[in-house]
């Protein structure tokens, strides 16, 4: 009895805590009531920012990542649905981009479909909230490219960078099940590392939180793309070689290190589920080296790729490595 009590206990303060966070957000209206307060302390934006120096701030942070999630949310729903987000959650500051449509995807498995509803639906709550935290500063969904019928379409010329498509040729990522899964491969390992570099930068302990459950989810949403890549690859052994293909692509695009991986190990013996350096732990990538790899230059850019008119929010320049 007494373990049951102690442990209801602590349920129950759990329960307290997200009950606080809620209201937080509710009563300070997001970000854009708080900023003067939490996030004057982190001063401006990196990079090409006027206020590099102090480095960027909890709401430039959180934009950012809703940038990306508007580009993974969008590619996910257009896959599953054949259509794109609700008007609702495109809106904020500034016009809202246009989007070179998807299309939803003919799945043969029902468990790649399964999983990408699934996925789908996490994405979208993901857009949701970060929208809610920001409040009155988030900033609206800028122009998205995530067609598949064009070859000079975004993710045509990611898969021509790759070795996947030969110049000049369409790669449709919801052509089929193995398209759909190489399509979703290239941004989920992005995601991951996006957060895991942004999480030192959080100042304010809710949103670091937060970013830290988004992270999390963004981690077994890429875990499940690559092993079901790599068990489908037993059978299509081409399906990991193009893995490989994609992650050396990436990581051309970014800095100098290697900080991008496929899904085969060492050996046949063993997977590479999950990208780790020799401690074991996750990669980071600065905010400028993940636009490096999403407008497809390895240049000072402010748009391309994915995004045709650049990111929209203070972090929108990718590094220089040309």
């Amino acid at each position: 009895m007494a373990d049951t009590t102690s442990a209801t206990d602590v349920f129950d303060r759990r329960v307290e805590r997200r009950a606080k966070r809620r209201q937080f957000f509710r009563s300070a209206g997001g970000l854009g009531l708080v900023g003067g307060t939490i996030l004057g302390a982190c001063g401006g934006g990196s990079g090409d920012n006027a206020n590099a120096a102090s480095g960027p701030t909890d709401a430039e942070i959180l934009n950012f990542a809703l940038n990306l999630e508007y580009l993974e949310a969008t590619f996910y729903a257009y896959a599953t649905t054949g259509a794109g987000l609700p008007a609702n959650l495109i809106t904020g500051a500034g016009t809202p981009g246009k989007v070179i449509p998807g299309q939803q995807v003919t799945f043969s498995d029902p468990v790649v479909a399964a999983y990408a509803r699934e996925i789908a639906k996490d994405k979208l709550e993901h857009v949701a909230f970060l929208r809610t935290a920001l409040g009155g500063s988030a900033v609206a969904m800028p122009a998205l490219d995530v067609g598949g019928t064009d070859p000079n379409g975004a993710f045509s010329l990611a898969a021509q960078a790759a070795g996947l498509a030969p110049a000049g040729t369409a790669f449709n990522p919801y052509l089929n099940d193995n398209n759909f899964l190489l399509g979703a491969f290239i941004f989920e390992d992005v995601g991951v590392t996006a957060y895991k570099g942004a999480s030192p930068l959080i100042t304010n302990k809710t949103y670091l939180e937060a970013a830290a459950g988004i992270l999390a989810a963004e981690a077994y949403h890429a875990g499940l793309v690559r092993t079901v890549l790599y068990s489908k690859g037993i059978q299509t052994p081409s399906l990991v070689t193009a893995t490989q293909a994609i992650s050396d692509a990436r990581d051309s695009l970014d800095s100098s290190s290697d900080v991008d991986q496929g899904i085969a190990g060492a050996n046949s013996q063993i997977s590479n589920i999950v990208p780790l350096d020799n401690n074991g732990i996750a990669f980071s990538r600065s905010y400028d080296d993940v636009l490096n790899i999403v407008y497809l230059n390895k240049g000072a850019v402010s748009q391309g790729g994915f995004f045709p008119a650049g990111v929209n929010g203070t972090l929108h320049m990718s590094s220089a490595f040309a």
